[in-house]
């Protein structure tokens, strides 16, 4: 398993100004009519920037999380994806109030560029740091980046254990009849 898609330097580095210019116009209170495509030029239709792939954008300030949000399915090009994500972690992630201008220079930001999500054959198989999780089960849902386990210190158990505790459910739901798991990869880098 391995990613559909490949994201060379200067497609990272076109999403990273995406994201930092979507907060700052937040920011500084510019209407941005139109989302800003990528230079046909520099960029063919075919690449990654143009598939509609999940993406999540998340902010630190001095190492503690500051806003993270994303969609695990893409709906819409990956560019405006990004934008649209960058902006909802800074001022619509509902554990923290909308980030404040005198904020911004303190941040650091990551993007996550998720693949498809495919079901997980066997729990033994999840290589952390490696898969992203999805488990549904009894209509409750949580998700984890696949760099989230290497930043807590999670074992593969302990894992799939948060990740339950994530979607509201017991240690141990992702065992059940009926418990659906999914695993994607990712690109993360940072923006």
């Amino acid at each position: 398993m391995s990613t559909s898609f490949t994201l060379p330097d200067a497609e990272k580095k076109f999403l990273s100004q995406q994201a930092r210019t979507s907060i700052e116009a937040e920011l500084l209170g510019k209407n941005v009519a139109d989302i800003p495509r990528p230079p046909a030029a520099e960029f063919a239709p075919g690449s990654a920037l143009h598939r509609k792939l999940g993406a999540f954008v998340t902010l630190h300030i001095s190492g503690n999380l500051r806003g993270c949000i994303g969609n695990i399915v893409g709906r819409e090009p990956l560019y405006a994806t990004v934008w649209h994500m960058a902006q909802a972690a800074a001022f619509a992630d509902p554990r923290f109030p909308a980030l404040g201008l005198a904020e911004w220079p303190r941040v650091n930001m990551e993007i996550s560029v998720l693949d498809e999500l495919t079901p997980c054959p066997d729990a033994q198989a999840v290589e952390v740091g490696r898969h992203g999780l999805v488990l549904q089960y009894a209509g409750r849902s949580g998700v984890f980046l696949p760099q989230v386990p290497v930043e807590q210190g999670w074992d593969r158990l302990a894992y799939l254990d948060n990740l339950c505790g994530k979607a509201g459910l017991p240690p141990g739901t992702w065992k059940l009849p009926g418990a659906q798991l999914f695993w994607y990869e990712a690109t993360v880098f940072k923006a």
